[in-house]
């Protein structure tokens, strides 16, 4: 890689970031160096499943380096987890401060413990010493107020973290609203590691406000942009791809993308739930895909779902660039 050139990495999207979704990415599309792995959940059994592990084992990562995430707020647990992974192989753990879904929020866990900067200092003192590989930490601004961030990057600083990534919203907005720029150029001068940059790159214009905008950042993280379309990893790194290359480009993808779901997922009924989640981002790059996506959602068996993708592909859909400054919720169908 171009010592010069931006570092880009996968975010985690649970049900969509997975080994399947970043193999078959990975065979068709460039531009990501890494990704970080949607998180696995502590346990209190001293026995872990080999099955938990399976999705972030390294040798069925070969093409996409991944660092694997716990969401936990028991030190124990966390580091039991933390040792079944390095023993795999892994040499960097991921701790998820940021997952802003209540059912998570409300047992302490993800941006729940955001306000809860105590409890955070006390995690990581037991933890830290007992690690046998390097911590980051993926996190937001806080659970409900933005300001929650000044008092969780105190404590962080206190740690010898390999690098923070923020997403400057709230747990509590979800998706909505706009990332506060403001806030995260604040954290810029209050973190002492290395911080990376997660929220609402959809776009190269996007990608480019937001490096100018903050020079010293060199790490990137792009989620459902990159769902929308998997050529903006590689457009950012320079990449020039023709739009009628892009369509057959993609539809190769998506074949090999649900032959994976075919082989790991247990029945049709599943299956079809998986990819009508991910037509959820894919209608959004092509004309009349909010149409083909509305059908692809009333559909009830895969075999009518698999005439409806497959007739969609031979009328030759056009694809278009998602516009600058595009806020996903806004336009999800």
């Amino acid at each position: 890689m171009n010592p010069k050139s931006p570092k880009l990495i996968l975010a985690p999207l649970k049900g969509y970031t997975d080994e399947v979704f970043r193999n078959a990415f990975s065979r068709h599309f460039n531009g990501f160096d890494g990704a970080l792995a949607p998180f696995i959940p502590t346990v209190k059994d001293k026995r872990i499943r080999p099955a938990l592990l399976q999705g972030v084992l390294p040798e069925r990562n070969r093409r996409l380096p991944v660092v694997p995430q716990i969401m936990s707020n028991s030190p124990d647990d966390f580091i039991r987890m933390a040792h079944a992974l390095t023993d795999t192989g892994h040499s960097e753990i991921n701790w998820n401060l940021g997952c802003p879904f209540p059912m998570v929020a409300k047992k302490n866990k993800g941006s729940g413990l955001l306000p809860q900067p105590d409890r955070i200092d006390a995690f990581l003192d037991q933890v830290i010493p007992r690690l046998p590989c390097r911590l980051s930490v993926k996190l937001r601004l806080g659970r409900k107020k933005p300001d929650e961030i000044d008092n969780v990057l105190e404590t962080l600083n206190a740690y010898p973290l390999s690098e923070i990534i923020l997403h400057p919203r709230t747990g509590i907005q979800m998706y909505s609203g706009r990332p506060d720029l403001d806030r995260f150029e604040r954290c810029l001068d209050l973190s002492r590691h290395p911080v990376t940059y997660n929220g609402d790159i959809n776009c190269l214009g996007d990608f480019q406000n937001l490096s100018e905008r903050f020079h010293c950042v060199k790490r990137w993280m792009i989620g459902r942009g990159a769902l929308i379309n998997p050529y903006l990893p590689g457009d950012i790194k320079g990449a020039d791809i023709p739009p009628d290359d892009k369509v057959s480009r993609f539809t190769g993808f998506y074949d090999d993308l649900y032959r994976g779901y075919q082989d790991r997922l247990s029945g049709p009924g599943h299956l079809l739930n998986r990819m009508k989640g991910f037509w959820t981002y894919f209608a959004l790059i092509f004309e009349g895909g909010k149409k083909v996506a509305k059908r692809i959602h009333r559909s009830k068996r895969i075999d009518r779902y698999e005439a409806i993708v497959s007739n969609f592909f031979s009328s030759e859909p056009r694809w278009v660039e998602p516009e600058q400054g595009m806020s996903v919720d806004e336009v999800l169908p």
